[in-house]
């Protein structure tokens, strides 16, 4: 089949608020802090030219207002509302990402823990990387951390950035 992603960014969602008026996980929105840290995050990545092609959303309301506190770094990407990435594993995020790869080069997500922590880790040790970066990913993957991956013409990722807000 035709093109495949050669890059993958996981982005966790900022800082949210404990409780949403309504009582739903769903409905949490992000805080002030969440939204700069976002900010400064998207601001980062696209300092460093990892610019995605399109971004695949948790339908969240924290999730949705991580990509408006993002979007403004990435002005040519495209986006799309998943609700299947709410809460998602981490086989259900690969899967989502590597279809939306099959028509986009960088690929960029937009979801929750624990799934993005544990797709972090396994394709830290599927690309091999070393084990103080896979002891990082383990210990912590915080609101608004991104990890980077390139994939190769199989699809094998290797590493290549795994960011933490300043705080």
């Amino acid at each position: 089949g035709g093109a495949s992603m050669d890059r993958l960014i996981l982005l966790r969602h900022g800082k949210a608020e404990r409780d949403a008026g309504s009582g739903e996980d769903f409905d949490r929105k992000l805080t002030d802090r969440g939204v700069r840290e976002v900010g400064e995050m998207a601001a980062n990545l696209a300092d460093l030219g990892l610019l995605p092609d399109i971004a695949l959303v948790s339908s969240a309301v924290r999730t949705r207002e991580t990509w408006a506190a993002a979007c403004a770094a990435f002005p040519n990407c495209a986006v799309r509302f998943e609700r299947s990435l709410y809460l998602a594993e981490e086989r259900t995020i690969r899967d989502l990402a590597e279809s939306a790869g099959e028509t986009s080069r960088t690929v960029m997500v937009i979801g929750h823990n624990p799934g993005l922590q544990e797709l972090t880790i396994r394709l830290l040790a599927e690309g091999s990387a070393p084990s103080t970066l896979i002891a990082r990913a383990h210990a912590a993957f915080p609101t608004a951390a991104a990890a980077v991956f390139l994939f190769d013409a199989g699809g094998r990722p290797s590493y290549d950035g795994l960011f933490y807000p300043r705080g």
